[in-house]
């Protein structure tokens, strides 16, 4: 009985210090991600700016994007802190992004869909913990689910079909609801891979509790 706490200890000691890491930075994130998103409201002229320049507005979203590749491409070539400088920048471009939500949802719709999508969000990460279920079978299913997704927002963006709009979301919330417990499981069994792992699964929780937000908000939130 000895001999199998201390291994249990050996073993989920390692597990518990990865995911206080990933948690640490994943909140550090979303903190820094809604502060610059009120900043950017606060200020008339930048928001403008940035609604009122489609290609500057564009560029930024390109820019997140080559972000994400970035430092999921380059995890293993660049240092820890090019990697958390990296993702703090992504963090802070995504809340100038972001801001625009204010422009086209009322401020206590963000709120409440806010808290819905926290508490979804860690539920599912609790059980991506805590269940003795390998969830590695959902990884395929979930990314075609993902690809399937994109693929009908951007053809819904020529058809305009609210019927395709509404499974679209009910769909992608399913998504990335799966992906949150699949993602939670998956970073656990990377065993310690220091502060670049850290990095890389906060960057990944955090795109699926973002992604999880926007589609809920597009459900429950209230349109100004």
């Amino acid at each position: 009985m000895e001999r199998y706490q201390t291994e249990y200890t050996t073993i989920a000691a390692p597990r518990s210090d990865v995911m206080r890491g990933v948690y640490g930075w994943m909140g550090g994130g979303l903190a820094l991600t809604a502060l610059v998103s009120l900043l950017t409201v606060s200020s008339p002229a930048l928001l403008q700016a940035i609604l009122g320049n489609r290609i500057l507005f564009y560029a930024l979203l390109f820019a997140e994007l080559g972000l994400v590749v970035g430092i999921s491409g380059a995890i293993n070539r660049i240092s820890a802190s090019t990697a958390s400088l990296l993702f703090l920048a992504y963090a802070a471009l995504n809340g100038v992004t972001m801001s625009t939500i204010f422009v086209a949802y009322t401020s206590s719709s963000i709120a409440s869909t806010f808290m819905i999508t926290a508490g979804m969000f860690g539920a599912m990460s609790i059980y991506g913990y805590l269940t003795k279920s390998d969830l590695t079978s959902w990884g395929s299913f979930l990314f075609m689910g993902l690809v399937g997704v994109v693929i009908a927002s951007l053809v819904n963006i020529f058809l305009q079909s609210s019927m395709i709009y509404w499974i679209v979301s009910f769909c992608g919330i399913i998504v990335f609801t799966g992906l949150t417990a699949y993602d939670t499981q998956k970073i656990k069994n990377m065993g310690n891979t220091g502060r670049k792992g850290a990095i890389l699964g906060a960057l990944t929780l955090y795109l699926d509790f973002i992604n999880m937000f926007l589609i809920m908000l597009r459900v429950f939130g209230n349109r100004r």
